[in-house]
């Protein structure tokens, strides 16, 4: 095998896999450097596929139990949590097994070790004792992220854990603290709340989702607490300590700064993420990162070191694998010197809770903040016809327009399947549609689709079913 590559890709999650698989397409010769011993990244092997795996389960074992006997479906469902993790490991392997029959169908060349960076075209590979050296007209950086730590909170992955840690518990624990209510926190949460734990969220900020339109989140909020869920906002954890039987968690509150004391039996934390940038020499070149530790990177992905380019979590924007993944194609396009693109303002958000939060553009706030003049229209989906067969009414659509172009600037879905409703409208702002636009598009019944034209219809108060 040659150690001389077009092109090199240090890191095969989605943004480096994808990447990898474009810039060979284009007609590159390609180097994937992966240090662990499966590719796909955080997202395949302790992120979105795994948390995804166990979201599903939960969820069929709660409607079993909650909801298959208004159907007529008499079932005793229990929970064999050895036989759930090994669902969520066979569901892990199929798909990272997927990535190297990519890699070998495009004749990507596989390389296992660290990587180091000591050229603007060449990569010092470590596994062990061995040590090798590539080369390589580009350097692509693709080595995603890692979670945040806070002072206090020393994680084991036993008792105190970080969300990898929460996706292989090898039992229900009777209570389950959790440090962050962010997205992540908030889908294992319902995972372990949907299979008996207790559960409680401790946040700093005074609200849920930070980033989500306000009124989706509070709605959420509301709903979780209905179903036994205990959130303590603006509220820090100074500390967590093992003591014989359980955890103890030191508060401190946010506003008046008095100080409490809870008890839990395993705590998470899940308090954010950070560019994982160690160990890949970037000092050494005179690679410049910002003030978040992110790699400074121009339009076109290229970093201060001529031929060195950088996407996904490790460079500005939001640590999503499908932002990843339009970054990778976008930067080797680039690189084969065709055109790339990435549309910051379209990219959609998903929270795979029940019921799922899922959101693309601005909202409320933003457009408050930027002294646009906005319309609103809403629709429940209690009031579609679909929602109501599938015994799933809970949440709404919710529709952002310019109160003069009626150009829209946001759409916000809480309900069942937003995760997939979101698609039609990522669609409608890449395009640049309007609200009127949507309500005048034929959309099939008796589906939850219909639910994004009747709000666009409710924002000139026109819906039909409202």
């Amino acid at each position: 095998m040659s150690n001389k590559f077009d092109s090199i890709v240090i890191g095969s999650g989605p943004g480096g896999y994808v990447c990898a698989i474009r810039l060979a397409q284009n007609g590159h010769s390609v180097a994937i450097i992966e240090k662990n011993k499966n590719f796909g990244g955080t997202c395949l092997n302790v992120g979105c596929i795994p948390s995804k795996a166990l979201l599903h389960a939960s969820h069929v074992y709660e409607q079993s139990k909650n909801e298959y006997s208004k159907m007529g479906i008499n079932v005793k469902p229990s929970i064999n949590i050895k036989e759930l993790l090994n669902y969520k490991e066979a569901m892990i392997k199929s798909n990272t097994d997927g990535i190297s029959f990519l890699f070998k169908k495009n004749k990507i060349v596989s390389i296992n070790g660290s990587a180091e960076i000591i050229s603007n075209n060449s990569v010092k590979v470590t596994n062990g004792k061995n040590i090798d050296t590539y080369t390589a007209s580009n350097i692509i950086i693709a080595t995603g992220s890692t979670h945040n730590t806070i002072p206090g909170v020393d994680i084991d992955e036993k008792h105190i854990i970080s969300s990898t840690g929460g996706l292989s518990l090898d039992r229900v624990p009777d209570n389950l603290l959790i440090i962050g209510a962010g997205y992540i926190g908030i889908e294992l949460g319902s995972v372990w709340s949907r299979l008996g734990s207790k559960v409680t969220f401790v946040e700093a900020f005074d609200k849920i989702l930070p980033n989500t339109d306000d009124e989706c989140g509070e709605y959420l909020r509301k709903l979780l607490e209905k179903r036994g869920m205990k959130f303590i906002l603006n509220t820090k954890v100074e500390s967590v300590k093992k003591e014989k039987n359980a955890l103890k968690i030191n508060l401190i509150n946010a506003t008046d700064s008095s100080k409490s004391i809870l008890t839990s039996d395993i705590v998470m934390q899940s308090v954010g993420r950070k560019p994982y940038v160690e160990g890949l020499g970037l000092d050494s070149i005179g690679l410049k990162l910002d003030k978040f530790h992110n790699i400074d990177v121009d339009k076109n992905f290229q970093t201060s070191e001529k031929n060195i380019y950088a996407i996904g979590d490790v460079i500005n924007g939001p640590m999503l694998a499908h932002k990843a993944e339009e970054e990778g194609v976008a930067v080797a396009d680039i690189i084969c010197g065709k055109y790339g693109h990435v549309n910051y303002d379209v990219i959609p958000s998903v929270i795979y809770c029940d019921p799922e939060i899922a959101s693309v553009g601005k909202t409320e706030n933003d457009l408050k903040e930027e002294k646009i003049e906005y319309k609103v229209g809403k629709f429940p989906f209690i009031a579609n016809g679909r929602a109501k067969v599938n015994n799933q009414t809970e949440g709404f659509v919710k529709i952002l327009s310019d109160a003069e172009t009626d150009k829209v600037h946001g759409i916000h879905i809480v309900g069942s399947d937003a995760g997939n409703l979101i698609g039609e409208a990522v669609l409608a702002l890449e395009f640049g549609a309007s609200s009127e636009d949507i309500a005048r598009t034929c959309h099939a019944h008796p589906t939850l689709t219909e639910s994004l034209k009747e709000a666009a219809l409710d924002v000139d108060n026109m819906a039909i079913h409202k």
